[in-house]
């Protein structure tokens, strides 16, 4: 339990609440918003990528194809069917679980981990083809624009209002989310079904020993994921307002949330809002370089996987109990 949620673990949701509602007091400008607003968005993808990769064990690959599907089809019957994204997102996140069952159960039948990665990575590029051929719907590469943004909140004399341009709502919104989000995980995985799913990950022969009906666990672990992934994509497409299949489906989406579970810490909870924020910043740092950051972005994770396997999150661990913590290994953290 600790090794995962390290000590405390809702107190230190409550500190990072505390942090995260004080920033837009501080003097930062827009710019410093909207990279935090995209770092609480990756975070929720991250950590709802991470119950299935670490928590449970499954080494898929596949996860940018949930973020893809929540963020067109949230934005698709938005903009089509003139329905709010307060409900939208939700049609997104559901329609991201039911994926995540339907490549869940052929997924059970594998045993080789390898083959797993395999299968979920070509369902990724499947999403990313169709919705890059649907072009009389989704503009294809030329890219789907025009997406409604969140309708705006009157709370007194305050207007919310939310979308790209709209820093103070739009960054509200998220810390909404990534804090209810993660709460509701923490809250989950602290209870007899997060226990199981640790369980199963420890030792699988184990579990079923105990009664666990791993198919079932399993399939419950890939919807759960699913729709946090899907979730963080609908409100990443009605923030941003234009979708590309490759930008949200593509190989640099997959290397760059894979580099902030691995950096941050696989398998521990807070590990890939770590390394979330880090690679957010670093991607705006790096901006300039162009494609060359995937260069640096796959050396980072080839670093961090040999000289630091536990992530920043268990470097965290370690210099809390005063001894280094066990080594993982490398294999298991890709």
């Amino acid at each position: 339990m600790l090794e995962v949620f390290g000590k405390r673990p809702f107190l230190l949701l409550l500190l990072y609440a505390v942090l995260l509602v004080v920033v837009p007091f501080l003097p930062v400008d827009d710019y410093i918003l909207h990279i935090l607003t995209l770092f609480l968005i990756f975070a929720v993808f991250a950590t709802g990528w991470n119950l299935t990769l670490g928590i449970l064990g499954l080494k898929t690959l596949g996860h940018h194809a949930f973020f893809a599907m929540g963020a067109y089809i949230s934005a698709l019957v938005a903009y089509y069917g003139g329905v709010s994204p307060w409900i939208t997102i939700w049609i997104g996140a559901l329609a991201a679980a039911i994926s995540g069952i339907f490549i869940g159960l052929p997924i059970l039948r594998i045993r080789s981990m390898p083959h797993v990665a395999i299968v979920t990575l070509a369902f990724a590029e499947i999403v990313r083809l169709v919705f890059s051929n649907l072009k009389d719907i989704t503009r294809g590469e030329l890219g789907f624009w025009g997406i409604p943004p969140f309708d705006p909140i009157q709370l007194g004399d305050l207007t919310l209002r939310f979308g790209i341009g709209n820093a103070i709502g739009s960054y509200a919104l998220t810390v909404v989310f990534f804090l209810a989000v993660n709460l509701a995980l923490l809250i989950f995985l602290t209870s007899r079904p997060g226990l199981t799913f640790l369980a199963i990950k420890d030792s699988e022969a184990a579990a079923e020993s105990l009664g666990i009906h791993l198919a079932t666990w399993k399939l419950l672990a890939f919807a759960v994921s699913a729709a946090v992934v899907g979730l963080s994509g609908a409100i990443y497409a009605h923030y941003v307002l234009i979708l590309t299949p490759t930008s949200v489906a593509g190989p640099e989406m997959l290397i760059t949330l894979l580099a902030m579970i691995i950096v941050g810490g696989v398998g521990r909870f807070f590990g890939p809002i770590y390394g979330a924020l880090l690679l957010t910043v670093m991607s705006e740092v790096l901006r300039e370089v162009g494609d060359y950051r995937m260069l640096l972005y796959g050396a980072m994770i080839v670093a961090f996987v040999f000289l630091a396997p536990q992530g920043i999150a268990g470097l965290k661990l370690r210099g809390r109990r005063g001894r280094p913590a066990p080594a993982a290994d490398p294999a298991r953290a890709t």
